[in-house]
């Protein structure tokens, strides 16, 4: 019976060796390296390591760690092979009889910690028997030291601490080589429970726990009983700091590019935390650090505007300088008037709260479990601070190859986590806008068409009715569609809406770069009621900014292995969303804004000059401030506003996209101009530039242009360099980037296209008319 029990054992190990890990992943596991994410300009983004911990050789280590593990969780571990039968016999005996106990070694330990999946935590004897094998494995492929060395660097001590050495900096403020008796003996025993035997919060069981440790030690003879009783009735003294992960400068576009690397580097039989991979990306370190500061700098001081607005009652708009509100901030209490003025809707957030949730999943009645949660005064206080705390969202990119150069996600990543520019999907208002009149254009219209600035009631055969308005009453007075886009106007964009359809408009802004949110083809779509991400709307700028060729969002050039071998290159795919001739005349329509509209501080408050065109949004109660800017090399865009859509801006002023999310714009961008990380002087692609008659008239038109000042007409006014187009790479790999949609067809581009052409031959006609005009003038 007994034979055939053990044979029956031996078996059952034999069919378990296959699934246990191999010795070549013991190897790798203990050598393993953590992936460095780096900038264009060769700076380190982020670092993906398994955890927060710094390897350090057994050498630089305190011997009296090394003593106290061994003498108290393994004290034969210098006289085993992995696993210690003396123990084991009797841990399986009682195993097999249904009293559960551990028997494990240091080595045996080792090997749960670093394959937890392969062997499992249960308590069984079929992970006792893997983690048994595993442990032999392990003492085959390596030396006692690098046992020792590898199980310090790996066991967790809480508070995010990996190793001894993260442990010690954390407790104790010091490094691993310089621990205490009583503070190696304090750390070893929270191996045996991290939480319960936790010094910061339980220091009674963590003395009592160290004191065993320290009489283990005494017992195997490493420790003099007079130390020990010196020892043994001293408090433990805490030098307690958590040791934070650096973030790097870019984390939200970090921990957006570690999503899609798992997934590559799992198709490639990679893995990024311990690989030693290098991912260079497309983000320029000093455009990062300029957007972290913007936003920073922007958002304190909108962050007082908000306490103070929604602080006091009455007045609601006390200056059109965040400078007034920055000096009243410490005198006002935060929001206290938005709590008392609105109690159900602090209600409704307690209601959505977890510990109401808890609550009332205990039995608790709805009322008492709000009466209950609302009594929790520090509760209230943080929930209040997370619902009042304005957020933004930044990013910018290079609209001639899609590179991304800043990505900032919150005002803060250790504060908010939530990404703003790639998951949080907020209605974009009027800076949906361009899309609406680029479809018009695309299906013929002219910029110079007009239409009456009047309240129309549109009526459908649902019997709904729709009246888009303005802030200001209409004018009831002729304007062009230029006008209507640069000066956001409702009412005439609603008309062209009427015109193209909106499907027409949901299409046009597909290949433009809207591409993965879900835009319903509804009239009110026109002013920009389906919400759409960042990431996507600077995408669709960007098209238009590069003349009307959309470049796919690109996070990743190439990746490469430790030893410096390239493993895969990428480079986004260049497709055509509209026409040349569609993308210079929305851009042009778009300068208006800057130059005449809502836009106007980028040159006078932040002393923008060069190439620029955008477009404000702001949404219906100050719930979403947008401002996207367009210059030939880099496309930049912000959303500012609160989380909660319930949580707004108490003031119009405040709460519009010029006041809010442009400062952010042209603080960035004042940064990038005045440190010459962009070239002011560059210039927008022009349809004529893409054109046989480009060859001949360019270089006399732009003799004369400069001769008469740039005036001739309207075109001549911003003159472009004929730049050849960039070639267009194709990507080794698909990269990381929004959800696409299929582009044209050849044939559907062919007809716009002929289109297109039509239109600008005649812009050539115009164009040599206004010339012999001009040098009829400088004769006469």
């Amino acid at each position: 019976m007994v034979v055939t029990g053990v044979v029956s054992l031996l078996l059952y190990a034999l069919l378990l060796i296959p699934f246990t890990p191999s010795i070549a992943d013991l190897r790798k596991a203990k050598a393993e390296k953590p992936s460095v994410v780096i900038s264009v300009d060769g700076q380190r983004l982020a670092v993906f390591k398994r955890s927060n911990r710094e390897w350090v050789p057994l050498s630089r280590i305190a011997p009296q760690v090394v003593q106290a593990l061994v003498a108290t969780e393994d004290n034969r571990f210098y006289e085993h092979h992995g696993v210690d039968f003396y123990r084991l016999g009797g841990a399986a005996l009682r195993t097999l009889t249904g009293h559960l106990q551990g028997g494990s070694t240091i080595t045996q330990q080792l090997a749960r910690n670093l394959y937890p999946e392969e062997i499992g935590r249960s308590r069984s004897l079929g992970r006792k028997i893997k983690e048994t094998i595993t442990a032999f494995k392990i003492e085959h492929a390596f030396t006692k030291k690098e046992i020792l060395e590898t199980y310090l660097n790996t066991v967790p001590f809480l508070y995010n601490a990996f190793g001894i050495e993260m442990a010690a900096r954390t407790y104790f403020d010091k490094s691993a080589a310089t621990l205490s008796i009583a503070e190696s003996a304090t750390l070893i025993g929270m191996l045996k429970g991290a939480s319960y035997y936790n010094p910061v919060f339980n220091a009674e069981r963590a003395i009592a726990r160290r004191n065993v440790v320290l009489s283990q030690m005494v017992r195997r003879g490493v420790l003099a009983p007079a130390t020990y009783e010196a020892i043994k009735r001293r408090p433990i003294r805490l030098d307690f700091e958590r040791q934070l992960e650096a973030r790097g400068t870019a984390p939200h576009f970090a921990e957006y590019l570690r999503k899609w690397l798992v997934s590559w580097a799992d198709q490639h039989d990679y893995n990024i935390y311990s690989d030693g991979l290098k991912i260079y990306t497309t983000i320029d370190a000093r455009l990062q650090v300029a957007a972290n500061q913007a936003v920073k700098r922007r958002l304190n001081s909108l962050q007082a505007v908000a306490d103070v607005e929604w602080g006091i009652p009455g007045e609601r708009l006390f200056g059109t300088s965040t400078a007034v509100y920055v000096g009243m901030h410490s005198r006002v209490p935060p929001f206290a008037h938005f709590w008392r003025a609105n109690p159900a809707l602090t209600d409704t957030f307690v209601r959505e709260s977890a510990p109401y949730r808890t609550a009332v999943a205990a039995g608790a009645e709805p009322a008492a479990a709000l009466a209950q949660v609302r009594q929790d005064s520090d509760f209230m206080a943080q929930l209040k601070v997370t619902k009042s705390r304005i957020e933004a969202g930044f990013l910018a990119l290079d609209p001639t190859t899609g590179d991304i150069k800043a990505w900032v996600g919150s005002r803060d990543f250790d504060t908010g986590q939530f990404d703003h520019v790639a998951r949080a999907q907020r209605q974009p208002g009027s800076t949906f806008k361009p899309f609406v009149y680029g479809a018009a254009l695309e299906a013929g219209m002219s910029p110079e068409k007009t239409f009456m600035d009047q309240v129309i009631d549109y009526r459908f055969k649902d019997g709904s009715v729709w009246r888009p308005q303005d802030i200001g009453a209409a004018t009831n007075q002729p304007m062009t569609a230029t006008q209507g886009l640069v000066y956001s106007k409702n009412t005439i964009t609603a008309q062209v809406m009427q015109d193209v359809g909106p499907a027409k408009v949901v299409d046009f802004a597909r290949r433009a770069g809207v591409r993965q949110s879900r835009l319903n083809a509804v009239p009110s779509l026109a002013l920009g009621t389906s919400p759409a991400t960042l990431l996507e709307m600077a995408a669709g700028y960007a098209t238009i900014a590069n003349g009307g060729q959309y470049n796919a969002p690109q996070m990743v050039t190439r990746i490469e292995d430790s030893h410096g071998r390239v493993l895969v290159e990428f480079a986004s795919r260049s497709v055509r969303a509209m026409s040349r001739g569609t993308a210079e005349d929305l851009l042009q329509m778009m300068r208006g804004v800057v130059s005449q509209g809502s836009g106007q501080a980028l040159r006078t408050q932040f002393g923008i000059q060069g190439e620029v065109a955008g477009k404000t949004g702001t949404t219906q109660d100050n719930t979403d401030g947008w401002f996207i800017m367009m210059h030939p090399r880099l496309v930049a865009g912000a959303w500012v506003g609160f989380d909660d859509p319930r949580v707004t801006m108490r003031s119009t002023y405040w709460g519009q996209g010029a006041h809010n999310a442009l400062p952010v714009v042209g603080d960035f961008f004042a940064q990038a101009v005045n440190r010459r990380m962009i070239d002011i002087d560059a210039h927008f692609p022009r349809a004529r530039d893409a054109w046989f008659g480009a060859e001949f008239w360019g270089p006399p038109l732009d003799w004369l242009e400069t001769m008469f000042g740039k005036s001739a007409s309207s075109r001549l006014q911003s003159p472009a360099p004929r730049h050849p187009p960039p070639p267009q790479r194709q990507p080794l790999e698909q990269a990381p980037q929004p959800g696409r949609v299929p582009p044209a067809t050849d044939f559907e581009q062919a007809i716009e296209d002929v289109r297109r052409t039509g239109r600008q031959v005649q812009d050539e006609v115009d164009r040599v008319s206004n010339v012999l005009d001009a040098v009829r003038r400088l004769f006469n």
